[in-house]
């Protein structure tokens, strides 16, 4: 299983950015797909994520201002950003759990900064 994440970049505080991530390989049933994010001296922590059938699920520091959406036909998922803050600047992990096991994509750097 390969993940394939862009995205990232740098953009100005109160900027928008959009992060897709699509799977590839040996792929028969994805369970939860989402998105963590790594700061520098920090815990690589949960952002948000997406059961197949919908459900989603937030970091309290990103509620109302990011949204998760996946398609499990084209086996991908997005993580669309507005209004960044500066303490958003990190970087970000795509991850899928198939049949119970995780699998980590190359992570993407989004910094927010003026």
């Amino acid at each position: 299983v390969q993940l394939q994440a862009s995205g990232g970049g740098l953009v100005q505080p109160g900027g928008s950015l959009r992060l897709s991530c699509t799977a590839s390989g040996t792929i028969f049933s994805i369970n939860a797909m989402g998105w963590y994010r790594q700061a520098i001296g920090k815990q690589r922590e949960l952002v948000a994520n997406i059961q197949s059938y919908g459900a989603t699920d937030y970091a309290d520091s990103v509620k109302g201002r990011f949204t998760i959406s996946r398609d499990n036909v084209k086996k991908t998922v997005w993580l669309q950003m507005n209004s960044l803050k500066p303490e958003d600047t990190a970087v970000y992990y795509c991850n899928i759990d198939q049949a119970g096991l995780g699998y980590w994509g190359k992570g993407t750097l989004v910094t927010v900064s003026s």
